[in-house]
């Protein structure tokens, strides 16, 4: 059959329509793209346990680290707080042996990964009460021996030994000292530990122990997820979260300021992920338990993220209100500290995009980044939605009022709650087209969230077709979610990426009413992981992007400026959507044959012989295939260029998402 694209210019795409969410969960942030290796290197961790009606946290500043031997009884480590290296993280390690060579480990996750070759810097803060001698610093594999020789991470300071490093202490009972260094590995090793030990007896204190690879982008970010992040050229960065934002208690919540400035300074805080789906079932505690946030990738990094990117920025912020799924806490708006919250948005723009001369600005220009960010978009609130005692609507005019009155120009995102299809998306919609009609930039779009079946998808691809057209529409999570799940990594199929190239056809179409989209969650780490399926797959060593990573991508680098119209009568199964890159000057044809047997079509483009076409595809025999560590590229796009003859007649195979770009002669 005849597949042709009208010459006829539809709807504008918006640029950069495709975008990431970011939220720390499953180990995303500490553990995952914040590059550092140690875990819990500042000893303030907390353990998080029970439900919504109690949530408990005790202090476990020892978390990760452990006695080196391990089986040493020569060794006292104590948390104290009697003298600080700062105020907002009190605790750090008193460290006595009255024995040589003892020390102590940190277990880093799942164990440090070295290249051989690869730089790290290494550093720490250091009291030295009565020591004065060397500490070694290692990284070592426990086994029937230690491994030393093969692991070691560089030898300065003249030693030959190739399994350790020496710092000399020499300021003794002269306070905190910083150090730094930077080491080679001099072998590749996986599953170690980082340890640093005196070579002779004595007392010393330590905190923010770091271990951080120099190949780390930014000096911040894991280098391999950042640039699978890279590679889907997103439009925009939503950050930090997610229900993070919220927290299960306002204590808990993310507040953007305590993540701004000096790492030291900036108050570790315990997950908000930490404590999902506890109950009797698992005695109100879980695995995840110590999953905590040191703010290591606070509001700044996030900037300098987009900016690597070449994203715009969306954070997003709280409206006093807890998360709506675990508490009912909130703060009244008659309360005077709701204003604070305002002035945490106010304050925020201030500092991205504020000059040197104010308070905010100045601290962003003394962080390394005297221009501004140019932040254009800011999310009210996360996934709220309207009830008899939560007033999200007002909070949202509150917030819409104040800021506008100060920064006109900035771009509001508003939330249609949770899901679509009930009463409290339906109110959300009519709020706001009753506001619309009454103020241009009362929100620039609203946010909305469904996390459904392919089958779901599959039936929901003209969902935006009907739609009013006076406010534009973000959709910022989403994600099939297969029931065919024999275990977290199994979610991401590829019959679940095929429904969600569907639904996108119809997004597409659409594009003048949606005007932002992004998968979630975006990052999971194996064996850490409280939601799937996700984007993107890790572990200490390899990231993997899923079937819905290469979804992500195809649609992203193939949008096109405008929509094109699309001639044809398709058998079911079979979903299409077709644009105009202008720079290029390429039509684009995307199509979804979701059914079990290979789809041909002649394509025609209106007004053009068709010579050449580049065809990128992802697809596969079994329909539940989904890439793993070891075959993390099992389902995967793969471009060919079809010219000639073999452009007058295109087969799509069964199960398979295919992007076909029709060259300029």
């Amino acid at each position: 059959m005849k597949i042709q694209l009208l010459n006829k210019k539809g709807t504008d795409i918006h640029e950069g329509m495709m975008g990431l969410f970011f939220e720390d969960i499953n180990y995303a942030a500490d553990g995952g793209l914040y590059a550092e290796m140690i875990e819990n290197r500042s000893f303030e961790f907390l353990r998080a346990t029970g439900t919504n009606s109690a949530y408990m946290q005790e202090y476990d500043g020892g978390y990760g680290w452990s006695k080196y031997p391990e089986e040493c009884p020569f060794v006292a480590m104590e948390y104290r707080t009697a003298h600080p290296l700062t105020e907002e993280n009190p605790h750090y390690l008193h460290f006595r042996s009255v024995r040589p060579e003892c020390g102590f480990a940190n277990k880093a996750y799942d164990g440090i990964f070295l290249k051989k070759g690869e730089h790290v810097r290494v550093s720490f803060y250091a009291n030295a009460l009565d020591y004065c001698g060397i500490l070694k610093l290692r990284v070592m594999k426990e086994g029937d021996s230690f491994l030393g020789a093969d692991i070691a991470i560089g030898a300065p300071n003249g030693h030959n030994t190739a399994t350790e490093s020496d710092i000399r202490i020499t300021d003794c009972h002269d306070g905190w000292k910083h150090y730094e260094l930077l080491l080679t590995a001099q072998a590749t090793v996986r599953a170690a530990s980082f340890v640093i030990i005196l070579e002779d007896a004595g007392e010393m204190e330590f905190d923010c122990i770091s271990m951080m690879p120099e190949s780390a982008v930014c000096g911040i970010f894991r280098k391999d997820l950042a640039e699978l992040l890279k590679g889907l050229r997103p439009g925009f960065l939503r950050f930090p979260g997610g229900c993070i934002i919220e927290g299960n208690d306002l204590n808990n919540r993310y507040q953007w300021k305590k993540s701004v400035g000096d790492i030291t300074r900036r108050k570790a805080n315990w997950n908000r992920w930490a404590v999902h789906e506890n109950g009797r079932k698992n005695n109100y505690t879980s695995r995840y338990a110590h999953y905590n946030q040191t703010l290591g990738i606070g509001y700044y990094e996030y900037f300098l993220l987009c900016e690597y990117l070449g994203a715009k920025a969306l954070p997003v912020v709280n409206v006093g209100l807890a998360c709506q799924y675990q508490s009912e806490e909130l703060v009244q708006v008659e309360d005077p500290r709701f204003q604070e919250f305002i002035q945490d948005a106010l304050d925020l723009i201030e500092f991205a995009n504020g000059s040197t001369d104010t308070a905010w600005g100045a601290l962003r220009a003394e962080m390394g980044h005297p221009e501004p960010f140019g932040l254009e978009l800011l999310g009210i609130g996360n996934e709220q939605w309207e009830t008899e005692k939560v007033d999200f609507f007002r909070r949202y005019t509150l917030f819409e009022e104040a800021i506008h009155a100060k920064y006109p120009e900035i771009k509001l995102i508003g939330s249609a709650g949770p899901d679509v299809h009930t009463e409290r998306y339906e109110a959300a919609w009519n709020f706001y087209h009753t506001a619309a009609k009454e103020k241009d930039n009362f929100t620039y779009a609203v946010d909305e969230h469904y996390y459904m079946p392919p089958e779901w998808f599959f039936a929901n691809t003209h969902f935006y077709d009907e739609y009013p057209r006076d406010v534009k529409v973000f959709s910022g999570e989403y994600a099939a979610h297969p029931k065919r799940m024999g275990g977290m990594r199994s979610g991401n199929t590829l019959e679940g990426a095929l429904s969600e190239a569907a639904f996108l056809t119809g997004v597409e179409r659409n594009a003048d009413v949606v005007i932002m989209a992004s998968y979630a969650p975006l990052l999971a780490r194996v064996g850490y992981v409280q939601w799937a399926p996700d984007m993107i797959w890790f572990d200490a060593e390899t990231a993997y992007g899923t079937p819905s990573y290469y979804v992500q991508k195809m649609y992203s680098l193939n949008m096109g400026s405008y929509t094109l119209p699309v001639e044809a009568e398709l058998p079911e199964n079979i979903y299409a959507s077709a644009s105009y890159d202008a720079k290029a000057e390429e039509p684009i044809l995307k199509l979804v044959n979701a059914s079990k047997e290979a789809f041909s079509f002649e394509p025609e483009v209106e007004g053009s012989r068709i010579d050449t076409v580049v065809a990128t595809s992802l697809g596969g025999d079994e329909l539940y295939a989904y890439n793993t560590i070891e075959a993390p590229k099992k389902v995967a796009e793969k471009e060919i260029v079809l010219s000639g003859d073999e452009c007058k007649s295109i087969t799509i195979p069964a199960h398979t998402f295919a992007v076909y770009r029709f060259l300029k002669k």
